[in-house]
């Protein structure tokens, strides 16, 4: 695989090495902890205190969409300027994506179990969901598969494109046209159209922006990590010729 240049790689960017962002994140999400399950919410039929998985179930999804973005981003440009730093992120944004999305799911069925009967309706919402993750599972299979480092990179790029385009219309356009009791799809009207004082949009919001970065952090800490191996295995070369 082309090398490109980690001797000085992208995470000791400025931005990236700010502190300030970091914290924000640890607040937000005290913040969204405390006050998701301490605040006042709408009382409804059915749904009751149940509401308030719309403060982490929610966010995780935002959070996956984010981070399997950013994965897709660096799988784009790895095509277009091969390196082993775009591969690197592009692995790492997918890898925590697809924790976050396993996240979802499973907080998806708590909420579903008490207000469906089930963890596991069948609902449309649910399927296509498991189907989206499924298919990044199978991008990590196909990365396991491949021993050659240049081609198992080129690979996982055009199929990280592929996996990125299929999850759209699986988690928002699907759903939205065929008959589903979860809220926001199949005619039902979603948690923003019930909270009509406005109260949950004070928790809601920033748990979004809590969970974003806190999947960003992760994603950085395990780019560093990969990067130290790899600058690692260059030394340990240098060594053996």
């Amino acid at each position: 695989m082309p090398d490109g240049d980690h001797t000085n790689p992208p995470y000791l960017r400025p931005e990236m090495k700010k502190t300030w962002w970091k914290i924000a994140c640890v607040v937000l999400l005290i913040y969204t902890a405390v006050g998701g399950l301490l605040l006042e919410v709408p009382r409804l039929n059915i749904v009751n205190e149940t509401i308030r998985a719309l403060y982490f179930h929610v966010p995780m999804w935002f959070g996956m969409v984010f981070l399997f973005l950013m994965s897709t981003i660096y799988a784009i440009r790895y095509l277009r300027q091969p390196s082993i730093v775009a591969d690197i992120y592009s692995t790492a944004y997918a890898h925590v994506g697809l924790v976050f999305g396993m996240l979802g799911i499973i907080t998806g069925m708590i909420w579903a179990n008490y207000t469906w009967g089930s963890p596991w309706h069948g609902d449309p919402k649910q399927n296509a969901a498991a189907i989206a993750l499924l298919i990044y599972f199978a991008y990590f299979i196909l990365r396991g598969s491949v021993s050659n480092d240049e081609q198992r990179a080129k690979l996982s790029a055009v199929y990280n494109i592929f996996a990125f385009v299929a999850m759209i219309p699986l988690l928002f356009i699907i759903p939205r046209m065929t008959s589903s009791m979860h809220p926001g799809n199949g005619g039902n009207p979603g948690f923003n159209t019930y909270d009509l004082d406005s109260r949950m949009r004070l928790v809601f919001y920033p748990a979004v922006t809590g969970w974003v970065l806190l999947g960003w952090w992760i994603a950085t800490l395990r780019i560093r990590l990969k990067l130290i191996e790899e600058k690692i295995y260059d030394l340990e070369d240098e060594k053996n010729k």
